[in-house]
């Protein structure tokens, strides 16, 4: 599981990363319109995406000649259970240390 889980937090460890994706929480988006909107380079926009595609978190959508992205909301919704299991098992755990701690 954590396997998986590394890449994509490394991707969205970054700032502008993670400003680049919730962008296009709000629609689809070229790499030119989202350097109109954030203050980074159209060029390192299109790096940053090429990183969120390759963890699978984005993908590239053509509109005519126009590259627009979109996020892949499947791979984060599975993101997110994947943080809820392991959040389940550390309540798992803390519960066993709490019951041992209380029968002391």
């Amino acid at each position: 599981m954590t396997e998986t889980l590394v890449p994509v937090f490394a991707a969205l460890g970054d700032e502008t990363r993670w400003s680049i994706l919730s962008a296009l929480g709000e629609g689809d988006a070229s790499a030119s319109a989202l350097a109109g909107r954030l203050p980074v380079t159209r060029q390192a926009i299109a790096k940053h995406l090429g990183v969120l595609q390759e963890v699978g978190l984005v993908e590239p959508v053509r509109v005519g000649r126009e590259v627009r992205y979109r996020v892949v909301g499947s791979e984060l919704a599975a993101t997110a259970r994947r943080l809820d299991a392991v959040g389940a098992l550390w309540d798992r755990r803390l519960a066993a240390i709490k019951e041992i701690a209380e029968g002391l």
